[in-house]
């Protein structure tokens, strides 16, 4: 563990780590809209836009905490970089949610379970590596797990894309394929957190 000199406020990991902690909610209201019936689906859909919407009410918080904290555990710009990247995850995941209910699409692949039990994973990691940032205390090993995740979302994503491609006329496949998309996006930009995180630890290191 890194002695620091100075003392801090951690109420940015806080909040970076409660952003994630929103992720999570998200992955279970999408995991809730799997299962619905298609007449659930507007309800599901809204529940996870208010999660996307108590991430983007903590982001601003955060750039409100830079602002008016005298010091900050990390710089600003790794602050609002980590915090960007986790809004932008949760947005995604709103965005799939919101196909699934607009195009009223049923019978999704397994593929898309198997997506959210890797951004699931993922958002859980990262909500206990925010709270480690002060520490750098096994941000490494933080690190190596989020990019192998992401690549098996990689992987996933392009067989549930050849499946589609295989079972579904044109028109079904966009669609579908749309969702798949939003979703890899998902695990991209958790993907760039932790590479956020990796640059972090070289510059204290």
């Amino acid at each position: 563990m890194k002695l620091r000199l100075f003392p801090q406020e951690n109420a940015g990991l806080e909040l970076l780590s409660r952003m994630a902690r929103q992720l999570v909610l998200g992955v279970g209201t999408m995991s809730a809209i799997l299962g619905a019936t298609t007449e659930e689906y507007d309800r599901l859909a809204e529940e996870l836009h208010q999660h996307e919407a108590a991430s983007t009410d903590l982001h601003f918080a955060l750039l409100t905490s830079m602002r008016t904290s005298f010091i900050n555990p990390l710089p600003r710009e790794d602050l609002y970089s980590l915090s960007r990247l986790l809004n932008e995850a949760i947005e995604k995941l709103d965005g799939a949610a919101e196909l699934i209910a607009l195009y009223r699409l049923s019978k999704l692949s397994q593929r898309a379970a198997d997506q959210l039990e890797v951004i699931n994973r993922q958002a859980e990691l990262t909500a206990v590596a925010m709270q480690r940032l002060d520490s750098m205390d096994e941000l490494e090993e933080y690190w190596i797990e989020i990019l192998r995740l992401a690549r098996r979302a990689e992987r996933t994503h392009r067989s549930w894309c050849a499946e589609l491609l295989r079972d579904h006329k044109p028109l079904v496949y966009a669609r579908h394929r749309d969702v798949a998309n939003q979703l890899v996006d998902v695990t991209k930009d958790i993907r760039r957190v932790a590479t956020q995180v990796g640059s972090i630890l070289v510059k204290e290191s």
